[in-house]
């Protein structure tokens, strides 16, 4: 007879992948959104972690069906591993002494054999996606009850709500530097811990999802009690702030996806708000001027605070329209990318190696800086989705594309309530930004991408069935 797993044991292995989640969520964030290289180890440490706590919930006897279902997704991430390990063994460049600067000559290699032009640096990149996607397939592994999702939501919004504070604070002072000016970064678009305003934005697009999901849960479940009995006021304070520090970090595409999810939870959050106000005593005229009332501060709130940041990027903006216009192109981003394609073409299958990106596309970048006619340094493609192709070639994209569509397959016959449908529009949307930018560039981004990706996932898991009530 097949005995389940003492309760007990399960309990504590829920609770200890809950905290190390938690912890890992708020220590990346903080730790300049874990794309400073010295925190770089200790974050694959943290995350290291999660590896044995999935290997703890996969050995735990007698797990139920949503345990076991989960782990048959993770075949195409170890058949990741697997093309990534081979690729380190075959090297893709030789060096070649050439002066005081050693030239990297790429080898000839059949199409059908996996190479990577640094293994040390495919090792590493390896090491931190696995731990950041293992530590966020635990909440399907072992957690069992969906108020310990929204306790884990809760501390992301809790999270995003205390970065936008600390980065608007910052920027209002006039900081030229992470931290109060303690930390110098490359650019001036940094904002609160984060080194780049666009990955910032990613991270707030998601966070924002979580938090409208949150909020109209919460505004359902106060109904009967009335709207201020519950966290929904609250989360809706949060929501602002978050959303309000986008377009003030200066983030014009993510400004737009804040927009785009604006949209859908007026659409989805206006009648429930309306419900649990009228609980509240609130007539249904109060509660319209009211709601118009809170409209026109925010919207006031928003241009007071970064207005001037708003028309400064919206004047970028026609420049960078007209200058389009007038060469018939997308001036150096075009270039980049058509560079980018070049590099991924010429080895489709496999790509040149995990984390190989900015010592390769040396070789192919045409871009000559028309100052002082040096070569413009790329270290990002500005594009996820083509980095991808040029690291991993087809077959690894194709893998990463599938750790998440097996999850979603799963789940298809499931009715979207509102935290697991605003989860996985922030998802797709960062997922859709990634076209044009690199978001999951940073550490952060990528690890809060797959945390509110399971836990959209896992919530859909626990319901009772399509027609699951969100109160539950």
């Amino acid at each position: 007879m097949n005995r389940g797993p003492s309760p007990s044991a399960a309990g504590f292995l829920e609770t200890v992948v809950v905290w190390h989640l938690a912890v890992f969520m708020v220590g990346a964030a903080w730790a300049f959104g874990g794309n400073a290289d010295w925190v770089r180890t200790p974050i694959s440490v943290w995350g290291s972690m999660g590896l044995v706590l999935t290997v703890l919930a996969a050995s735990l006897p007698g797990r139920g069906g949503v345990a076991r279902g989960a782990l048959h997704w993770m075949w195409p991430i170890l058949l990741l591993n697997g093309l990534v390990l081979a690729s380190c063994m075959t090297p893709g460049f030789k060096i070649v002494a050439a002066g005081s600067s050693p030239l990297m000559v790429p080898l000839a290699q059949p199409w059908w054999r996996p190479s990577a032009a640094h293994a040390d640096l495919a090792i590493r990149a390896l090491w931190l996606f696995d731990g950041i996607y293992f530590s966020c397939l635990n909440v399907a592994l072992t957690v069992t009850r969906r108020r310990v999702l929204r306790f884990l939501l809760m501390v992301a919004v809790v999270n995003a709500t205390a970065l936008s504070i600390f980065g608007t604070v910052q920027k209002l002072v006039g900081s030229t530097g992470i931290y109060f000016n303690s930390v110098r970064t490359p650019q001036p678009l940094f904002f609160a811990s984060f080194v780049y305003d666009n990955h910032w934005g990613a991270f707030a697009v998601l966070s924002i999802g979580a938090c409208v999901g949150l909020g109209i849960r919460y505004a359902r479940g106060t109904e009967r009690q009335g709207f201020f009995h519950g966290p929904a006021a609250a989360i809706m304070v949060a929501t602002l702030l978050v959303g309000l520090s986008v377009p003030f970090s200066g983030s014009r595409a993510c400004t737009l996806l804040v927009l785009a999810i604006g949209a859908a939870a007026v659409a989805k959050g206006v009648p429930a708000l309306s419900r649990a106000l009228h609980m509240s005593g609130v007539t249904p005229l109060a509660s319209f001027l009211g709601m118009a009332a809170a409209a026109v501060v925010a919207g006031a709130a928003v241009w007071l605070v970064a207005g001037d940041v708003i028309h400064s990027r919206a004047e970028r903006t026609k420049e960078q329209l007209a200058a389009m216009w007038a060469n018939g192109g997308i001036g150096s981003r075009g270039e980049l990318y058509r560079d980018t394609w070049r590099m991924a073409r010429d080895r489709p299958a496999f790509g040149w190696g995990m984390g190989s990106y900015p010592s390769v596309f040396r070789i192919y970048n045409t871009q000559i800086s028309r100052i002082d006619r040096i070569p413009v340094v790329y270290h990002d493609a500005h594009s996820d989705w083509l980095q991808s192709a040029a690291e991993l070639g087809l077959a690894g994209t194709l893998l990463l594309g599938l750790c998440a569509a097996l999850p979603l397959v799963s789940v298809r016959s499931r009715r979207l309530s509102a935290i697991p449908f605003f989860l996985l529009a922030g998802c797709a949307l960062v997922a859709l930004y990634a076209w044009i930018e690199f978001p999951f560039g940073n550490v952060s981004v990528v690890l809060l991408w797959w945390f509110c990706f399971f836990v959209a996932i896992q919530y859909l898991r626990l319901s009772a069935g399509p027609a699951a009530p969100d109160e539950s």
